[in-house]
């Protein structure tokens, strides 16, 4: 997303930030979200202080709901042809991003939200989500402001005050606006909400009990991995099973990563115990194969559910016209189930002799690749900014190998050219033109001890 400067509402301080005018869940299935939660176009003032989200003209267009919603923030004072010169473009992008044959009627009628709370209420209304939880969630951010201003030494006690208002929507709104706080580059406000989130994980129930079930999922994963190193049998994973009855926590972890194990023979391990067995021990036993069939269900039900819509999203994208264009468009919803049913469909097309499908497919596999090596670029840039000096630096290039390579510092060199165009963050630019310097002395010390070897 562009950066866009901003004057802050309260001391009109230019600031940089990310503005997002369109939400159209037909390019990003996560925007409702973003908008609802109050993460989106969330700005941190460096001089005043302000936190909040900024006033902006906003298109909202949800294609299932048949939604094309329009705001305007009245403080922007602006006459109607001038809010139709921002507005309009925004609507044609929206139309222009739906196949011809799924442009229906309501695109022709905009429906123009008077007010903020109008629009969030006509969304969620949709959802059939009623104003009562609507206003539920807004206290859920005030809360989350107070606490975030509040000094680190009151947080605790103000925080065992709101403890039964602490909740999972808590947690999630707290996420989201640090993710938001970081994409806006405020590392200041990254570093308050991340000490609000510890803060609540420390002292409230909810977080108390979240914390808790983290360290019985870590105590599970390396006790699996364990028993995979002295080879993981059905024998052995049954009695990990046992020792876990008592932690739910741990029990859900266990059958995620190993439901390939619980087969039919698992089952039948487990009920010869059962019947060789009484009292208290027979009940006990009893309870865990319940509870296990349970989870397997479940996990099996969220496979299923996966795998479904990975395979709506392929059909969907294979029916485009610009297939990578509709991939590129997708892939904040790509995952390891896509990728499983994308390999699936090769080896389907392979065996039909479908050559026109498996074409599509191996274009859609490049776009995914391409954006799997960028990210992985972008990560490791995120790394050695965290560096503390030069010798850490080397130790992650040294570590990385070929992944420094030709890509790497082009991409490098792209992201300090955006960062000169903006005129933004001088002190990570700063840091950024000294990582690439290093990145291209290790690449070419590198090449010539291949070329030259000893």
């Amino acid at each position: 997303m562009p950066k866009t400067t901003v004057a802050c509402p309260r001391c009109r301080t230019p600031i940089t930030a990310d503005i997002n005018r369109l939400f159209d869940l037909t390019s990003d299935p996560q925007a409702k979200e973003k908008l609802l939660s109050g993460s989106a176009n969330f700005i941190n003032c460096p001089v005043c202080h302000y936190q909040g989200v900024y006033p902006s003209p906003i298109v909202y267009h949800d294609p299932d709901k048949e939604l094309l919603l329009t705001y305007f923030p009245p403080e922007a004072n602006l006459p109607v042809p001038e809010q139709e010169k921002i507005i309009g473009p925004l609507i044609k992008k929206v139309v222009d991003a739906l196949p011809p044959e799924k442009r229906k009627g309501y695109l022709l009628r905009p429906q123009t939200m008077l007010t903020q709370q109008l629009l969030f209420e006509t969304i969620l209304k949709a959802d059939g989500i009623t104003p009562e939880m609507m206003k539920a969630q807004q206290e859920k951010l005030a809360l989350i402001s107070q606490l975030a201003a509040a000094a680190p030494e009151n947080l605790p006690q103000l925080i065992a005050q709101n403890d039964s208002k602490i909740d999972e929507q808590v947690f999630m709104l707290v996420s989201r606006l640090a993710e938001a706080s970081a994409a806006g580059g405020d590392q200041d406000g990254v570093q308050i909400l991340v000490n609000l989130q510890r803060g609540l994980l420390e002292h409230s129930s909810y977080g108390k009990n979240l914390a808790e079930q983290a360290r019985e999922s870590q105590a599970a994963v390396r006790s699996l991995q364990e028993l995979s190193q002295k080879g993981l049998t059905r024998e052995s994973l049954l009695g990990l099973m046992i020792e876990s009855a008592e932690s739910d926590a741990r029990l859900t972890t266990l059958v995620t990563m190993a439901r390939g194990g619980l087969d039919y023979t698992f089952f039948e391990q487990l009920t010869a115990k059962i019947d060789a067995s009484s009292g208290e021990e027979k009940a006990r036993l009893s309870a865990l194969r319940e509870k296990l069939l349970q989870l397997t269900a479940a996990v099996d039900a969220a496979l299923k559910a996966q795998m479904d819509r990975a395979q709506a999203l392929l059909d969907e994208i294979l029916k485009s016209e610009n297939i990578e264009e509709a991939t590129e468009k997708a892939l904040p919803r790509v995952d390891q189930a896509f990728a499983d049913v994308v390999n699936h469909a090769v080896q389907h097309a392979q065996a039909e002799q479908d050559q026109e499908k498996l074409n599509k497919l191996m274009r859609v596999i490049a776009v995914v690749q391409s954006a799997t090596q960028s990210g992985a670029a972008l990560q490791m840039i995120e790394i050695l900014l965290q560096a503390e000096n030069a010798e850490a630096r080397q130790q992650i290039f040294e570590k990385a190998g070929d992944a420094i390579d030709a890509e790497f510092l082009q991409m490098l060199n792209e992201l300090i050219g955006q960062m000169e165009k903006n005129n933004e963050q001088p002190e990570a630019l700063a840091r950024l033109k000294e990582i690439s310097r290093e990145a291209l002395r290790f690449s070419m010390q590198r090449n010539f001890a291949r070329e030259n070897p000893a």
